[in-house]
């Protein structure tokens, strides 16, 4: 009984995690998430309960993803950025340029970098059908040697609800040799 106890509110603790890493941001994922922690506690004497409970959350959250008004069409210039060769502790910044190509003003939720090295910037108002954009992504390359391929991933109205632009090219190390060219 211990053993499916620990095994349910582990359960809750992931589904909680994984709502509040939702994209959307929506209030409604986090008061969920919030709820399914503080009931925790009381899930944890009815274990198959608490589990059924636990994976009809998780659909809905993973069914949320989708968005549930009118969609609409990004269409983006380019999607990759070579930024060729730098040394470590430049910064590299890029801007791409997209169009609302769908009927429907564009709306774009969010954008987050793979990592807190890659910072996205990214119109806050609506896009009207036929207008363009900018988001202009800035890459900090201290302590990040090596071949790099930083993704953003941008979250909108359209479908699907997810949009990738990468940024991508190799960090020399500071001080360190020049690569090999062969």
């Amino acid at each position: 009984m211990i053993k499916s106890t620990r095994l349910v509110v582990l359960a809750l603790a992931a589904f909680a995690f994984l709502a509040s890493c939702n994209e959307d941001g929506s209030a409604d994922v986090r008061d969920a998430a919030r709820a399914t922690v503080e009931s925790a506690g009381a899930a944890a004497s009815s274990a198959a309960g608490a589990a059924a409970s636990a994976a009809t959350n998780a659909a809905a959250t993973v069914a949320e993803a989708v968005p549930s008004g009118p969609t609409t069409v990004m269409t983006f210039d380019e999607t990759t950025f070579d930024f060729g060769t730098v040394t470590e502790g430049e910064k590299v910044s890029h801007t791409y340029a997209f169009k609302n190509t769908g009927d429907e003003p564009l709306i774009l939720q969010n954008a987050k970098g793979s990592c807190g090295c890659t910072v996205p910037q990214w119109p806050r108002e609506p896009i009207a059908p036929g207008a363009s954009g900018e988001v202009t992504v800035e890459f900090n390359s201290k302590g990040k040697a090596g071949d790099r391929n930083q993704k953003v991933t941008i979250t909108s109205n359209t479908n699907p609800a997810q949009t990738f632009i990468y940024l991508k090219g190799k960090v020399n190390k500071e001080g360190g040799d020049s690569p090999l060219v062969q």
